[in-house]
């Protein structure tokens, strides 16, 4: 369906405010915390700094576009009751990272939330994205063009603020549409559920450790003796990518660390033979990479993490789980996860509950799918045991 168009106020018959004042910020919170919808979005500089940080963050009332200057800003901690408040509902589309850096930035945290893209995945839209849904509802096409700018910079051009209202401004008209769409199909519930476990647990999944390095593909691959050369070629790669102030990609590949790791370099010619190698970088990096697969060659060797295999009731369980979730979610047209969250069905079946009482405990955080499904998922498991 289209939106009535009437319905909705266009981009230039809405005020645009800029906050990078202490005082202006105040006046636009108070304002704010008098609002019963905002729709939120955030940018942030991933691609240009070793330590991404919000740059921006976007609010839409039914009258405005606000953009908030967090560079510009020491304080934020106004807008926390905001996010917190039961009485204001927050949209987002897509809320898990917006949420995710909010939190890691000034501690944030959420309550009554509405994630369109959520709302698209449970109504089986095929095309979730948010450009995909101002254009189906919309007829807006927006440009990709600043999706992958650099937040961080200052001052942001006039196109770029216009990119970042926009990803807002159509959130609360398009929220309208996808709950009425969610009620007629008798999935509001279904979708409320999932907006409420967006807002609890959150944590900070940038945090760096030193077994970060098993993450790079191909590094379960390697030998104990390689995978010691990784680790210590990937920390020489973290220090300079953190000394420069850039993403550590952007200081050297993936594939470059793996391969420096692969063959052990000991000599500026064996380096320059390394294929995913550049000699720019050759020159740049040279002395610290070779001194690097010194330090690793001389180390202990490394081992992956061990990951305990579940038993094979376990296994046999979460198989006749997964296959029963794909086909119900094939029914209902939607992705099998929304059937079942992974995180749920896992627990479920590392429990093996044999009973409605055991199966209630086990989800208690989805009681709307414990009520829909918990009879199919019981008879599952019986079958299995």
């Amino acid at each position: 369906m289209r939106y009535n168009h009437t319905m909705v106020t266009k981009l230039e018959n809405t005020e645009l405010v800029w906050v990078d004042k202490p005082d202006t910020l105040h006046d636009i919170a108070k304002e704010l915390s008098g609002q019963d919808i905002l729709a939120v979005d955030t940018e942030s500089n991933s691609l240009y700094a070793y330590q991404e940080q919000v740059c921006l963050i976007q609010f839409s009332t039914r009258e405005k576009d606000i953009l908030i200057d967090t560079l510009a800003l020491p304080d934020l901690s106004s807008l926390g009751p905001i996010f917190q408040s039961e009485k204001i509902l927050k949209v987002f589309h897509a809320a898990e990272y917006d949420l995710i850096c909010l939190f890691r930035d000034y501690g944030f945290k959420f309550t009554y939330l509405f994630d369109t893209m959520i709302a698209a995945r449970t109504l089986g839209y095929q095309k979730i994205g948010y450009g995909a849904l101002l254009e189906q509802h919309f007829n807006i096409h927006m440009q990709k063009k600043y999706q992958r700018a650099n937040w961080g910079q200052r001052p942001l051009k006039a196109e770029m603020l216009e990119y970042a209202r926009l990803d807002s401004h159509y959130l609360i008209p398009l929220q309208a549409i996808l709950r009425r769409e969610l009620e007629r199909s008798e999935r509001w519930a279904l979708a409320l559920e999932d907006f409420r476990r967006q807002t609890q647990n959150i944590e900070d999944t940038t945090e760096s450790s030193e077994a970060d390095f098993w993450k790079l593909r191909g590094a379960r691959d390697l030998t104990p003796r390689e995978a010691a050369v990784l680790k210590s070629v990937y920390q020489f790669r973290e220090s300079r990518a953190k000394a420069q102030d850039r993403p550590s990609f952007k200081v050297m590949s993936q594939q470059a660390v793996i391969e420096v790791a692969q063959h052990a370099p000991k000599n500026r010619e064996e380096l320059l033979a390394i294929p995913a190698l550049s000699s720019r970088l050759t020159n740049r990096y040279a002395k610290g990479l070779i001194e690097a697969v010194q330090v690793g060659n001389y180390a202990p060797p490394e081992y992956p993490p061990h990951h305990e295999r579940p038993e094979d009731a376990v296994l046999d369980r979460m198989d006749d789980l997964r296959e029963w979730r794909k086909l119900k979610g094939r029914s209902l047209g939607v992705p099998s996860d929304v059937i079942l969250p992974r995180d749920v069905l896992n627990r479920i079946a590392r429990v093996g509950p044999r009973d409605m009482d055991q199966l209630e405990s086990q989800m208690q955080d989805v009681p709307h799918r414990f009520n829909c499904f918990g009879r199919e998922i019981i008879a599952i498991l019986r079958e299995v045991n």
